[in-house]
Protein backbone atom coordinates (compact mmCIF):
# COMPACT_ATOMS: atom_id res chain seq x y z
CA UNK A 1 0.00 0.00 0.00
CA UNK A 2 1.48 3.47 -1.13
CA UNK A 3 0.77 6.22 1.05
CA UNK A 4 0.24 9.84 -0.94
CA UNK A 5 -0.30 12.18 2.03
CA UNK A 6 1.89 14.12 4.14
CA UNK A 7 1.92 13.47 7.68
CA UNK A 8 0.12 15.51 9.63
CA UNK A 9 2.70 15.14 12.79
CA UNK A 10 6.29 16.86 12.37
CA UNK A 11 9.49 15.47 13.39
CA UNK A 12 9.56 18.04 16.31
CA UNK A 13 6.08 17.37 17.35
CA UNK A 14 6.82 13.61 17.37
CA UNK A 15 10.19 14.14 19.49
CA UNK A 16 8.13 16.73 22.24
CA UNK A 17 5.28 14.62 22.30
CA UNK A 18 7.19 11.02 22.83
CA UNK A 19 9.77 13.13 25.30
CA UNK A 20 6.81 14.23 27.59
CA UNK A 21 4.76 11.47 27.40
CA UNK A 22 7.81 9.36 28.76
CA UNK A 23 8.14 12.38 31.22
CA UNK A 24 11.56 12.99 30.39
CA UNK A 25 13.30 16.52 30.56
CA UNK A 26 15.21 17.69 27.28
CA UNK A 27 18.04 17.31 28.83
CA UNK A 28 17.24 13.60 30.00
CA UNK A 29 16.91 12.55 26.18
CA UNK A 30 19.40 14.83 25.58
CA UNK A 31 21.87 13.41 27.03
CA UNK A 32 20.84 9.35 26.06
CA UNK A 33 21.18 10.65 22.50
CA UNK A 34 24.80 12.23 22.82
CA UNK A 35 23.12 15.31 21.42
CA UNK A 36 22.79 19.37 23.57
CA UNK A 37 19.32 19.92 25.27
CA UNK A 38 19.78 22.66 22.91
CA UNK A 39 19.72 20.90 19.48
CA UNK A 40 16.68 18.39 20.75
CA UNK A 41 14.92 21.59 21.35
CA UNK A 42 15.23 23.42 18.37
CA UNK A 43 14.35 19.76 16.81
CA UNK A 44 11.13 20.00 18.68
CA UNK A 45 10.53 23.59 17.52
CA UNK A 46 10.95 22.59 13.98
CA UNK A 47 14.10 24.87 13.54
CA UNK A 48 16.56 22.19 12.89
CA UNK A 49 14.66 19.68 9.60
CA UNK A 50 17.06 17.76 8.36
CA UNK A 51 19.25 16.06 11.14
CA UNK A 52 21.14 13.31 10.74
CA UNK A 53 20.32 10.05 10.29
CA UNK A 54 22.65 9.15 13.06
CA UNK A 55 21.49 11.53 15.49
CA UNK A 56 17.54 10.44 14.17
CA UNK A 57 19.08 6.80 15.15
CA UNK A 58 20.11 7.60 18.73
CA UNK A 59 16.82 9.84 19.70
CA UNK A 60 14.90 7.06 18.39
CA UNK A 61 16.92 4.48 21.41
CA UNK A 62 16.94 7.38 23.76
CA UNK A 63 13.09 7.59 23.16
CA UNK A 64 12.26 3.81 22.63
CA UNK A 65 10.89 3.93 18.98
CA UNK A 66 11.57 2.81 15.50
CA UNK A 67 14.19 4.35 14.06
CA UNK A 68 12.38 3.87 10.62
CA UNK A 69 9.43 6.21 11.86
CA UNK A 70 11.67 8.96 12.98
CA UNK A 71 13.26 9.09 9.30
CA UNK A 72 10.06 9.08 7.79
CA UNK A 73 9.03 12.05 9.66
CA UNK A 74 12.17 14.15 8.70
CA UNK A 75 11.51 13.60 5.41
CA UNK A 76 14.18 10.80 4.13
CA UNK A 77 12.99 8.34 1.94
CA UNK A 78 12.91 5.06 3.84
CA UNK A 79 11.75 1.85 2.19
CA UNK A 80 8.43 -0.33 3.16
CA UNK A 81 8.49 -2.79 5.50
CA UNK A 82 6.11 -5.90 5.51
CA UNK A 83 5.36 -7.38 9.12
CA UNK A 84 4.59 -11.07 8.10
CA UNK A 85 3.88 -12.41 11.76
CA UNK A 86 0.68 -13.66 12.59
CA UNK A 87 0.20 -12.28 15.87
CA UNK A 88 -2.81 -10.60 17.77
CA UNK A 89 -1.07 -6.97 16.93
CA UNK A 90 -0.08 -7.55 13.48
CA UNK A 91 -3.52 -8.56 12.54
CA UNK A 92 -4.73 -5.64 14.56
CA UNK A 93 -2.60 -3.16 12.74
CA UNK A 94 -3.32 -4.73 9.31
CA UNK A 95 -6.60 -4.47 9.72
CA UNK A 96 -6.53 -0.34 9.67
CA UNK A 97 -3.88 2.21 8.54
CA UNK A 98 -2.28 3.42 11.19
CA UNK A 99 -0.93 7.15 10.99
CA UNK A 100 3.12 7.92 12.39
CA UNK A 101 1.54 9.76 15.21
CA UNK A 102 -0.33 6.41 16.32
CA UNK A 103 2.85 4.24 15.28
CA UNK A 104 5.16 6.70 17.52
CA UNK A 105 2.50 6.66 20.38
CA UNK A 106 1.68 2.75 20.35
CA UNK A 107 5.26 2.49 20.75
CA UNK A 108 6.28 5.13 23.48
CA UNK A 109 3.30 3.19 25.53
CA UNK A 110 4.84 -0.39 24.74
CA UNK A 111 7.69 0.90 26.01
CA UNK A 112 6.74 2.48 29.47
CA UNK A 113 4.34 -0.48 29.97
CA UNK A 114 7.38 -3.09 29.51
CA UNK A 115 9.87 -0.59 31.82
CA UNK A 116 6.64 -0.82 34.64
CA UNK A 117 6.69 -4.73 34.71
CA UNK A 118 10.29 -5.00 34.97
CA UNK A 119 10.35 -2.92 37.86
Amino acid sequence: MVCMTEPTLTLGQALKSLRELQGKSLKTVADAADISAAYLQKLEKGDVTAPSPHKLHALAEALGVEYLALMRLAGYVVPEVTNSGSGVLSQAFSAQDMTEAEALAVAAYLKIYRQSKKG
